[in-house]
């Protein structure tokens, strides 16, 4: 877990990494394979225009599998962190599960974990957060926590949708889509 500072008056999105911030190029080990989802600054742009923080919840089972280190996970989240600060986007931090599916761990998503933690670290209220993800066990997590969840199309999301596997708050295409809806529920 990297994280900085708690922003107790933040309104947070948090965010699923492969498949909703960047490329699902199942078990990303290489930073320079790192590519950007299709409108995803678009829609963090809109996101933080609307006052949100952000921060990232991810499933690393690749540390646990050996596909790689941590310290080669830290320096895919730096080329991440880098690729959005050249837009004005800043996340707070970044909340890994490095363990395996087998190993009944509390942090890895659907359960809560994750979202306890950026919750204690960043201090915001999850009632007042959104989850986007494109997997069911990221909006399982959300839901878990409280938040209010998007299931977005990108990376295994419409696979997700097209099983039904999950009851999100809202679907959305893109992130660009899911900020648009986010701002439409909100002032409903």
């Amino acid at each position: 877990m990297t994280a900085s500072a708690p922003f107790p008056s933040h309104r947070y999105v948090l965010l699923d990494r492969d498949g909703t911030i960047n490329v699902d190029t199942h078990y990303l080990s290489d930073p320079d394979e790192l590519r950007l989802e299709t409108d995803a600054v678009a829609g963090l742009c809109l996101l933080r225009d609307m006052g949100f923080r952000f921060a990232v919840l991810t499933n690393q089972s690749g540390i646990a599998r050996g596909y790689f280190t941590r310290a080669r996970l830290e320096e895919i989240h730096d080329r991440l962190t880098a690729l959005l600060a050249e837009q004005g986007i800043t996340l707070d931090g970044y909340f890994i599960c490095p363990h395996g599916p087998d190993e009944d761990c509390p942090c890895r998503k659907p359960l809560p974990g994750l979202g306890e933690q950026a919750r204690q670290a960043l201090g915001f209220d999850p009632r007042q957060a959104w989850m986007i993800g494109d997997k069911d066990a990221d909006i399982g997590l959300g839901q878990a926590l409280g938040a209010k969840t998007v299931l977005v199309r990108t990376g295994k999301g419409a696979k997700t949708e097209a099983a039904g596997t999950c009851t999100p708050t809202l679907i959305a295409d893109t992130l660009a889509d899911a900020a648009r809806q986010i701002a439409a529920y909100e002032q409903a």
